[in-house]
């Protein structure tokens, strides 16, 4: 691949991609969720962690696909997400 074309370089140092893709149809509470741990300053990495410590996998890979909506989420993810980002399982559902 040519370097001046490639979109993964930027004056020859490599960085990640802004995504500009759609979101997915596989759960309605990914771009609630992400909204949420944004606004009270969670990484990623920290929920996913968080997760983790509760007794439930989650990479940051995963959740990243939770968010983008990318990912099916079950109930006992929805409802350690909710107790993590200190909301009700409704809160998340209603997408406001």
């Amino acid at each position: 691949m040519d370097r001046l074309y490639n979109p993964y370089l930027i004056i020859g140092v490599k960085c990640m991609k802004k995504s500009s893709a759609v979101l997915g149809t596989k759960n309605v509470v990914g771009a609630k969720i992400e909204a949420l741990r944004k606004e009270k300053g969670l990484k990623q990495k920290a929920l996913a962690s968080a997760l983790v410590e509760m007794g439930i996998p989650m990479s940051p890979a995963g959740l990243s696909k939770l968010e983008s909506q990318n990912r099916m989420v079950s109930d006992i993810e929805l409802a350690a997400i909710a107790e993590i980002l200190q909301v009700s399982v409704n809160t998340l559902l209603d997408g406001d």
